[in-house]
């Protein structure tokens, strides 16, 4: 970085060079750079992700309204390699217009119902079958007023701190002390309301949960950008971390987390899931949450 302060222009261009490690997939504008249509498989419910934190959401809540026994949330889980840009298809585009993984296709209806943004997903989910939410009112206002805090302050973490400590072309003084600062205040967030109640919502573990642990949990157990854990000090936060491994231990979340997951130890990898057999060559050791 230079010495010399930065003056923004009157009118902003794009460079397509000065965008760090996704330069090659980030672009001012929206709508497909292709044509091609999306697979479809054997179920009902049809799911185009990757395993980033967000697409985890979706796949630990099949996972787990399965393991209740909800045999409609039977579903393919096709893998989008936003890396190759998959997510500027046609098909893509026409499920989820804002080109960001997870996007889902519930066939079990007539048309066909989209459900874009991962929050979106769990909420859609949870109402459909009946589970993972709350029924009485303000338990289920409790459930969302943590959903939608994930969804408002995960950008701090993910596109904030996570973008200039780990994948801005330079590291800038600024820009991470700002974000390190927001995210251990949200941290603490958590820490404080985990040491009223075992869950986010309160005594019942929910899409709350769902939703925050692969960002929040991710980031406790040092599973999200680097060394980042020991720089945020997360270890710090006990009530965080109680929370983490005993969401972390459920079955279901060990499934769901691997699924379209294409990074890590190749052994915990299911690029693609279309039935729950997919499962049977992963030993329990190698669903491990890392």
């Amino acid at each position: 970085m230079t010495d010399a302060p930065y003056t923004p222009p009157k009118v902003w261009t794009w460079d397509k060079e000065n965008g760090g490690k996704f330069a090659s997939i980030n672009r001012p504008i929206a709508g497909p750079t292709h044509d091609k249509e999306l697979p479809v498989g054997q179920h009902p419910l049809q799911l185009y992700s990757l395993a980033t934190p967000n697409g985890q959401k979706v796949t630990i809540l099949l996972e787990e309204l399965l393991a209740r026994g909800h045999t409609g949330a039977e579903y393919d889980a096709w893998l989008i390699k936003i890396g190759d840009g998959d997510q500027f298809s046609s098909g893509f585009v026409g499920v989820n217009p804002n080109s960001k993984i997870p996007a889902l296709l519930d066939r079990s209806v007539n048309p066909p119902q989209r459900v874009f943004e991962s929050g979106s997903i769990l909420l859609y989910l949870a109402e459909k079958f009946g589970d993972f939410i709350p029924k009485d009112l303000a338990g289920r206002t409790e459930c969302l007023n943590w959903l939608f805090w994930q969804m408002g302050s995960a950008p701090y973490l993910g596109g904030g701190f996570g973008h200039f400590y780990a994948y801005a072309p330079e590291k800038w003084e600024y820009p991470i002390n700002r974000f390190a600062m927001e995210v251990k205040r949200q941290m603490d967030v958590l820490d404080r309301r985990l040491a009223e109640t075992e869950y986010l919502a309160g005594s019942e573990y929910s899409i709350a949960d769902i939703a925050v642990w692969p960002w929040y949990g991710g980031l406790a157990n040092g599973a999200l950008y680097g060394d980042s854990a020991t720089f945020l000090d997360v270890a710090s936060y006990k009530n965080v971390q109680r929370w983490t491994k005993q969401i972390g231990a459920r079955p279901a979340v060990k499934r769901g987390r691997i699924v379209n997951r294409v990074s890590g130890d190749p052994s915990s990898q299911l690029h693609e899931r279309h039935d729950a057999g997919d499962f049977e060559t992963k030993t329990h050791d190698k669903l491990e949450a890392k």
